[in-house]
């Protein structure tokens, strides 16, 4: 398969409450099952950001806890899925936890507990040759636990890529796989 260098495709989901949300991630102009031959998209990085739907400078607060988990598939989703789901890329979440403040939104007088992680549980960074795509869309898909008190959570993806051709019967296969 030929390679070309690499560019960058950029996407982003906001929170919309508690429920789960997606975003589709046109891969038309990259991907390309021909006849004879076929383009493929290789995801070889993805760079994830956790940011205040107010700005990226602005602090996600939550009053005592929240967890905001993402996933990019190949197929559109309802919800979060599981790895042994075919059509996961990549996924990952945050969690903060807030002690100074009680669950009735009061202060508490725990002041020293409180964390934040971060953690990606699957990305193409994981595997050698990162993740061949030959599906004409992603999708970029968020779900939360508790609210944020500064408002909702944008989540953003930077994904390397690099292009591949294929025979069309290999692309075929690889496509029907993600679907």
């Amino acid at each position: 398969m030929a390679k070309s260098d690499s560019f960058y495709i950029r996407a982003k989901v906001t929170q919309n409450g508690t429920t789960f949300t997606q975003e589709e991630i046109d891969l038309g102009s990259f991907v390309n099952l021909g006849v004879k031959s076929s383009t493929l998209l290789r995801v070889h990085n993805i760079a994830v950001q956790f940011a205040d739907s107010d700005g990226v400078q602005d602090a996600i607060s939550g009053a005592s806890a929240l967890k905001i988990a993402y996933q990019l598939t190949t197929q559109s989703q309802g919800a979060l899925v599981y790895a042994d789901d075919k059509s996961l890329v990549a996924s990952g979440s945050l969690a903060l936890y807030n002690a100074q403040t009680a669950e009735d939104g009061s202060a508490s007088a725990d002041f020293s507990t409180g964390f934040t992680t971060d953690r990606q549980d699957i990305a193409p960074q994981d595997w050698k040759n990162g993740y061949l795509v030959g599906v004409d869309s992603m999708f970029l898909g968020i779900d939360a636990n508790g609210t944020a008190t500064s408002g909702n959570v944008v989540v953003s993806i930077v994904m390397e890529c690099t292009l591949e051709t294929a025979t069309q019967s290999s692309a075929t296969a690889l496509a029907l796989s993600q679907q």
